[in-house]
């Protein structure tokens, strides 16, 4: 019974609030489907959780992504 934990920033979709319903449905189908294929898992047993984080909670050389995409530009 696989289960995956997909995290990703909430950035990025066309109002720039994370990913859009679409998107998320294709990551847990391709998810489900690259299981299936190359481990023989059922999809029927095969759990995809999406969690988005706020720029502010994910963290990176002791920064906030928010402060790294606000240095960029």
């Amino acid at each position: 019974m696989p289960y995956v934990n997909i995290k990703l920033t909430r950035e990025g979709g066309p109002d720039g609030t994370g990913p859009t319903s679409e998107e998320k449905a294709q990551l847990i189908k391709g998810v489900t489907d690259l299981l299936q294929n190359v481990l023989n898992k059922s999809p029927a047993t095969t759990f995809v959780v999406i969690d988005e984080v706020s720029l502010d909670d994910w963290g990176i050389s002791g920064q906030s992504v928010r402060k790294i995409r606000a240095a960029q530009g």
